[in-house]
């Protein structure tokens, strides 16, 4: 069964499910097209996959899956020949509550309220609302702190081995360092710049990050 990602190609986590896939060497295809049917967002097709209308949703035979953690958690039970899930229970739980900090928290704070304030695929000529983006600076500037302490000299996000909390944060790092102002951010922080620098080494990052965006402009 042929495994298919909907989502634009810009959207962080469609980027961290492609990284997963990636990193587990499994085949996939993804965009807004199904079998030749392209799905509007939030249309009524869209939302019979995700009933938030959401992205991504993993399309694997007859089922489909949202939310990005549980898309990975399902890819390392489908396919546990390449299974990326640490085995002991300690390591376990703290990649699975990173990975939702990320998801949620972090998403919200980096991406949602400051850099969508700058870019947004899908309206390029809106107008940017600078007295937003002042106003969430801040927030931002204490949450690359945080994930800073979080890394520390660690190899990975959670430890010694790559995991989704990778594939989640990767995405919205790589989009903040492609912008003038954050990127001065990232430099004042050694962890977190040098263990941006490792992910975007990895094969799977040289497939996923580094095709064209023109969408990504600070205006």
């Amino acid at each position: 069964m042929s495994l298919h990602i909907l989502g634009p190609g810009f959207s962080t986590f469609v980027r961290s499910v492609r990284l997963y896939c990636e990193e587990k060497l499994l085949s996939y295809t993804y965009g807004l097209e199904i079998n030749g049917q392209t799905i509007t967002l939030r249309s009524p097709e869209h939302l019979a996959l995700h009933p938030f209308g959401k992205i991504p949703v993993l399309l694997h035979g007859e089922r489909r899956i949202f939310e990005t953690a549980t898309i990975c958690r399902y890819l390392d039970e489908a396919f546990p020949q390449s299974s990326l899930q640490p085995r002991n229970l300690a390591q376990r739980v703290e990649v699975d509550q990173w990975s939702a900090a990320l998801a949620l928290y972090v998403d919200d704070r980096l991406i949602r309220h400051y850099l969508l304030l700058l870019v947004s695929p899908m309206q390029p000529s809106r107008p940017v609302d600078r007295e937003a983006v002042i106003a969430a600076e801040p927030l931002v500037i204490q949450t690359l702190e945080l994930l800073e302490r979080q890394v520390g000299i660690q190899e990975f996000f959670c430890g010694a081995d790559y995991s989704m909390a990778d594939a989640i944060l990767t995405p919205m790092l790589d989009y903040l360092q492609r912008l003038p102002d954050s990127a001065v951010w990232l430099e004042q922080r050694p962890g977190l710049h040098d263990y941006l620098h490792r992910m975007r080494l990895r094969p799977s990052a040289s497939k996923v990050l580094n095709e064209p965006n023109q969408s990504l402009r600070s205006r």
